[in-house]
């Protein structure tokens, strides 16, 4: 399991916070969503969502994939299109 940032700034220096819930995540537009590897094993996407390759699937939790797990949900690229589930 991944986690997840919003950006709350013009960049990703501006700031970034916790998502509060899937449906923020939904409704954020993809370039703003920051995807977070917590593997130590690696070979986990880290980036923005806008720019996740084809075919990749994250799966990731919330807000806080250390403290507090209180929604799932991946994301994949769909048609060009990146989709939260």
């Amino acid at each position: 399991m991944q986690g997840i940032y919003i950006m709350v700034g013009p960049n990703a220096e501006g700031g970034r916070r916790r998502p509060k819930s899937k449906k923020e995540i939904r409704e954020t537009a993809p370039d703003r969503v920051l995807v977070e590897a917590t593997s130590l094993f690696g070979n986990e996407y880290e980036g923005a969502a806008a720019a996740l390759p084809a075919g990749t699937r994250v799966h990731f939790v919330g807000p806080d994939p250390y403290t507090s797990r209180r929604f799932y949900g991946t994301l994949e690229r769909i048609s060009g299109r990146v989709v939260v589930r």
